[in-house]
Parts: structure tokens; sequence; C-alpha cells
């Protein structure tokens, strides 16, 4: 197999991380740090420091053993180098070739910002979006960041209305960027980076972002287990004044997933109810809200379910949300695929939790971290204390991607 056409391989090589480059290589070539060593010409020692941190490559030396090593293709590095005008992964379309030469002028300061050059900053973020559902945060965020820094450096170009589209195009990047903290269990940084979205939204009257960013800070309360935080926290987003239809039926479902949190079936339930009706009508869902719809709203139905010990509405809610995802959303199949296994081992269903748990363990393995690969661990527990012998053999899969 060309390892080189993998998304993660590829984005690491694109941003010269080489830490995530030599890790990403040895498990898609199933390789030990021995093998890797020997055709860098590094010692095995020094292979777990570089993919550990503890040593970052700095020499051109030892860069180029990397590349010539492994192969890396010359156009992954070029992109970096000279290619597109901000940071990007290596995805066929991202930019046009006019919209790269007037970015790539704009930064250098012989064009002036226009609408254009800021309709293609958006293009480059929504493709992020959607990359990120296939190859994961830890491979997206430095781009994504870098492309931040990027634009915010634009912004001193911008005068009246253009101005407000970059202050909330920034305001998206930061909350993109707050998601994938949020997604690599990072709580502190990700409110860091939802409070500034929440004050750009603000100053730009991005009401529906607002509310985004409020409804995600109730998820990052639901993922900590604080329930009545994240009912609030979800109410008031629904609240804010320029929610769109789609964006109020996200908040309304994560309080009522904050309610089941807490053990209150009938606020929980009355919620999602007012939830779906919401969703069934939304016509106008904001760009970030791409997957939204409801595939997505059934499977955090089940969640709800999860909470509230309805194994049988968790299996069914859980199963029609997941037949309505793409094979492009490997981070949320890995998800929600754990959790389906997690509402079959409380049914008692055993066989059926390990062939669904089994069905995800890669994905959860190489994209799913920490979120997903937790829940299955949480499966493989529950398995065991029920004397299941699938549990033993959950746990040995587990251990072997450990």
């Amino acid at each position: 197999m060309d390892v080189w056409v993998h998304p993660e391989l590829r984005a690491a090589a694109a941003a010269e991380d080489w830490a995530a480059l030599l890790r990403a290589w040895r498990k898609l070539t199933r390789s030990s740090q021995t093998r890797l060593g020997g055709l860098l010409g590094l010692a095995q020692s020094d292979v777990s420091a570089i993919e550990n941190r503890r040593r970052a490559v700095t020499s051109v030396e030892v860069r180029q053993r990397i590349i010539d090593g492994l192969g890396v293709p010359v156009e992954l590095l070029g992109v970096r180098q000279e290619g597109l005008p901000l940071p990007s992964l290596v995805l066929p379309g991202v930019v046009s070739e006019a919209d790269g030469e007037r970015l790539a002028g704009v930064r250098k300061g012989g064009l002036r910002l226009d609408a254009a050059s800021v309709d293609a900053m958006d293009a480059l973020l929504a493709a992020h979006r959607r990359a990120e559902d296939t190859v994961g945060s830890r491979a997206v965020a430095p781009l994504v960041t870098a492309q931040f820094r990027a634009v915010a450096g634009l912004h001193g170009q911008a005068r009246g209305a253009l101005a407000d589209r970059v202050v909330r195009l920034l305001a998206e990047y930061a909350q993109f960027l707050a998601w994938m903290a949020q997604d690599q269990d990072n709580a502190a940084v990700a409110l860091g980076w939802f409070d500034r979205s929440y004050d750009w939204a603000l100053e730009s009257g991005y009401g529906d972002m607002a509310a985004t960013t409020m409804s995600m800070k109730a998820h990052l309360a639901w993922s900590g287990g604080e329930g009545r935080r994240c009912a609030r926290l979800g109410e008031a987003a629904a609240a804010t004044a320029g929610a769109s239809a789609a964006t109020r039926a996200m908040a309304v479902q994560m309080a009522g997933r904050g309610y089941a949190l807490e053990g209150e079936r009938g606020a929980a339930y009355a919620r999602l109810d007012e939830a779906q009706r919401i969703i069934v009508d939304a016509v106008d869902a904001p760009p970030w809200l791409y997957f939204y719809g409801e595939s997505w709203f059934a499977a955090q139905r089940g969640m709800a379910d999860l909470h509230l010990r309805d194994w049988d509405g968790a299996v069914g809610n859980l199963t029609a949300g997941l037949a309505g995802f793409t094979p492009a959303f490997r981070r949320d199949r890995a998800w929600y695929g754990a959790c389906l296994a997690h509402a079959y081992a409380g049914a008692g269903e055993a066989e059926a939790a390990l062939t669904t748990a089994l069905g995800v363990v890669r994905d959860a393995s190489e994209i799913g971290r920490p979120h997903g690969w937790t829940e299955l661990h949480r499966v493989g527990a529950l398995l065991l204390r029920r004397g299941s012998r699938e549990g033993r053999t959950l746990v040995d899969a587990l251990a072997e991607l450990d």
C-alpha cells in the first residue's frame, strides 16, 4: 500500500509535524521504532524522543533523513513552503488557482483585501471542517491554528462591512478551534477559544455564532458530567437573538441531554421533543452545522436514552442515527458506534455489543481518542462485570491498539 495517500500522514507532512508523521507512518506500516530508526539512520531512542516530542527536529540533516528514509513526496512539503497562500491540508479543490493567487497577493500586500478573498478563506475553513470529520482533530488543529493567525493578520486591511465579515470569519475559526480542543479533552483551551468566538460574534452581530458557542459550552459541560450547567447553557443558547432554527434545535437538544444526565426524564424528553419539532422544519442551518439533521438528532437522542438507562430506546435511536451517517464521518461513526455498543451491553445483548464495538474499534483508536476510545473501554468493563466472555474479547482487542 502507498501509505502517502493516507490523509493523516499527508497532513503531518504538510505541517512538517515530524512527531505526528513518524507515529502515523509506524501505525500504517505496523513498524517498530527500531525498524524506523534503521531507515532513518537514527537510534531507537532518538525515534522515541522525536515521537514523544522530547526532541524537536531542528537540524537540516535530520529533517532530510526523514524525507529520504520514508520517501516523503516533495509536493507535500512544497505545499507548506510555497504552495497554498494559507496553510492547508493537501485536498483536491480546496482552493482554485485564481483564489490561491489572489490570497497570495493579499498576504504580500500587492492586492487589496476584498470580498472574493474572504470568500476564498471561507472555502478553506469549510474544507477543513469536513477533513476533520475524516482524519480527526489531532491532524487538522495545527493547520487551522496557522490559518487563523494568517486571517487575523489581514484584519487591519478591512474596512466597513468587509471588516465585519473578517471578524465573523475569526469567530468561526475560534469556534472550530474550540471544538477541536474539546475533542482532545482540553477543556481550558476550549473555553478560551469559545470566549473569543463569542466576543467576536457579538461584535459583528453574528447571533447564530453567539448561540452556537453557548450551545457548545453546554456540550463541554455535558462532557464533564455537569448536567445542570449543560441544561442552563443550552437554554440560554436557544434564547439568543439571531439564532437560526437549526442552531436553536441543537441548543434545545443539548438542554435535554443535560436534564437526562441529571436523571430528570420528563424535562429531558420535553426538550428533546421540542428540538425534534424544530429540526424537522429547519432550512437555514449555518455552514458549520452542515452535518446537522434528523440523523444526528436521532443519535443524540439515543445518548439521552443511555443516561436514562432506556436501553431499547438507545439502541433504536443510535441505530437510526448511524444509518444516516456517510463513511466520511469516521470520528462520529466511532463515537456513536461506541455508544450503541454500550446500549447493547446495557440491554444484556453481549454478542451485539461486541460485534458493534469491534466494528468501530480501529476508527476509535485512530481518530476517536479520547472520547470514543474511552467509551469502548466502558463497554468492555460493563461486559466483564456481567461475567460475559465477550468482555474479555473486547478488552483484548483494545489492548492490542493501546
